[in-house]
């Protein structure tokens, strides 16, 4: 570890470089509405920042009298695209890094150890036949002990899928609870509660958000990491050959 004194000085140049007004230019491909993350060094002798504009990474580049910024993607004499690299490696595995422990974190239904060494989070809708398919090919890894599932249960299918999840939920064992209900393929469910408890309501609400921030348009919508730490998606019933990545060896 390097000593106080030289890690400070080490980040002074950084932090002065940072409090730099963006260039002119740069600042009219804000107005655009790209978002500037960072500057970054790319091959070519160009400045260039990180942008991004809704979900999609964009580069853009400063001419050197300074006066003018082009966007675009920037390859190499090979036909490259070091643009999309730049956009894996700063912007969508980072990102995809801490959405992944917004997943992981969240209160949902979970099986399996919780020492298991992969760890999947999914989220489902109560009307969803192909989570009900996924929830049943995922029982012999998560009764070996080799996966965790959370389930993060959301209502997009049917004007009472979210009745039925805060009874669900709301249940003594949810575990227990979730269980009965896809092994009786939606037969055996708990009571509904007079009021749906608060705390049931707000974990409904912040699951449907954290799949909006996902982008995920279906259930069921799985979630895992790979083993270079990038979060992956599936969404819809995975095949043999998902399954085996997501879970491992049964």
């Amino acid at each position: 570890m390097l000593p106080k004194s030289l890690t400070l000085l080490a980040l002074l140049p950084l932090m002065a470089w940072a409090s730099e007004p963006l260039p002119l230019a740069i600042q009219q491909v804000e107005k655009q509405g790209i978002k500037i993350i960072k500057e970054v060094k790319t091959d070519g002798g160009l400045r260039t920042w990180l942008g991004q504009y809704q979900d999609m990474g964009v580069t853009v580049w400063l001419t050197p009298d300074g006066k003018h910024a082009i966007s675009g993607y920037l390859y190499d004499e090979k036909g490259k695209n070091l643009s999309e690299e730049l956009f894996k490696s700063e912007l969508y595995i980072p990102q995809g890094r801490e959405l992944w422990k917004k997943l992981t974190t969240a209160k949902g239904i979970k099986e399996g150890r919780p020492d298991a060494k992969r760890k999947v989070v999914v989220f489902a809708d109560p009307f969803c036949p192909y989570c009900k398919q996924f929830w049943a090919a995922a029982q012999p890894w998560i009764t070996s002990g080799k996966v965790e599932i959370n389930t993060l249960l959301v209502a997009v299918i049917n004007p009472q899928s979210g009745r039925y999840a805060s009874a669900i939920l709301s249940a003594e064992d949810p575990a227990k609870a979730w269980s009965a209900y896809e092994l009786s393929n939606g037969k055996t469910l708990p009571p509904f509660p007079d009021k749906t408890p608060q705390e049931v309501f707000n974990a409904v609400q912040y699951h449907q958000k954290l799949m909006d921030e996902t982008g995920a348009n279906a259930t069921p919508a799985i979630y895992y990491m790979n083993e270079n730490q990038e979060l992956q998606q599936v969404v819809g019933m995975p095949d043999k050959q998902q399954l085996a990545a997501m879970f491992g060896p049964e």
